[in-house]
């Protein structure tokens, strides 16, 4: 099975695909010197299978290679960093 995830910066979202099949999504805005995530949507055929957590460090990954600080509002992206502590110096506490 072949994953693709990409920053698909013309709509701000993170998309991932399984086998040219696009099964997620994260919606960001920018905000000055943030991002913030407002949304995450997995297709439920896919959930519980690790593809939200595969997109959403994806995602900060890519965000931490820049300047910006990561605001996450929605709510899957928040507790995703709260399990990963080694992602937490991107949040904007501010």
């Amino acid at each position: 099975m072949s994953t693709e995830i990409r920053n698909e910066e013309t709509q701000n979202r993170y998309t991932i695909t399984l086998d040219d099949e696009l099964v997620g999504f994260t919606d960001y805005r920018i905000v000055g010197r943030s991002i913030v995530f407002t949304r995450t949507e997995v297709d439920p055929r896919r959930r519980n299978n690790g593809v939200a957590g595969q997109l959403v460090q994806y995602a900060l990954d890519d965000v931490r290679t820049g300047d910006l600080a990561v605001v996450p509002q929605c709510t899957f992206v928040s507790r995703w960093i709260d399990g990963h502590p080694d992602y937490q110096e991107l949040v904007d506490r501010g």
